[in-house]
């Protein structure tokens, strides 16, 4: 049935994503911190921070995962149309600290938000050392839809997107999967399932198998692949 380890300061191991509840899917551990060396640690293991103000630290690896290969992004026909028309502009790494507000921004269908202060710090820090991205849509000078995530070596850990208007988060997804693939990428963790990224070509994946090809895409020591502007 798996089970709920709690980590210590002194550490930034992690236990074995076999350990994992089922119920909730995925739950690994609990405490620790939001340090770049532990959230670097965590990702390139398949593992990632998704808790509410007010609970603990919480770290999950769910089973299966929700992947996509840049190479197999699927843009619908009403889509390739949108892309054809529209006026938004899309930028890479031009404004990451907006991009993570409007993320955790309330939103009609959710009670709160996971992208707590101290979670927009801690991946702000990352970016700063060149390991967190961001995928900005812009209508004009407003920012209208956007996403970032982690890019480790030829995998990017998609974290959060966000739209406020029709399609904007959509062409931010297929830019960031156009840009990854120019750059060699392999493969984005989706992490959750949704509607909206099998509809773009996302699939599930056992956990088994996203661990064994995340060994092969994100070593410690290979640099990421991401090229800026």
């Amino acid at each position: 049935m798996g089970q709920l380890t709690w980590l210590t300061a002194d550490s930034i191991e992690f236990p074995p994503a076999s350990r994992a509840m089922q119920s909730p899917n995925g739950l690994l551990a609990a405490g620790g911190d939001l340090s770049p060396e532990r959230l670097l640690n965590a990702y390139r293991q398949g593992i990632f921070p998704w808790y509410a103000a007010g609970q603990p630290l919480l770290w999950w690896c769910p089973d299966p995962r929700t992947v996509l290969a840049p190479a197999e992004l699927h843009i619908s026909r009403s889509m390739r149309k949108f892309l054809r028309q529209t006026h938004f502009t899309v930028t890479r790494d031009h404004d990451f600290a907006a991009v993570m507000r409007a993320c955790a921004a309330p939103r009609r269908d959710a009670e709160g938000t996971w992208i707590t202060p101290a979670m927009q710090a801690a991946y702000t820090r990352l970016h700063e050392l060149g390991h967190a991205h961001s995928i900005e849509v812009w209508d004009g000078e407003q920012l209208v839809g956007g996403l970032y995530g982690l890019a480790l070596g030829r995998a990017f850990f998609g974290e959060s997107m966000f739209s406020v208007r029709p399609n904007a988060s959509k062409l931010a997804f297929i830019a960031l999967a156009q840009h990854l693939e120019a750059c060699g990428f392999a493969l984005i963790d989706c992490q959750m399932p949704t509607d909206h990224l099998f509809s773009l070509g996302a699939r599930s994946l056992p956990r088994s198998a996203f661990l064994q090809q995340l060994q092969q895409l994100c070593p410690p020591e290979q640099a990421s692949c991401w090229r800026a502007e």
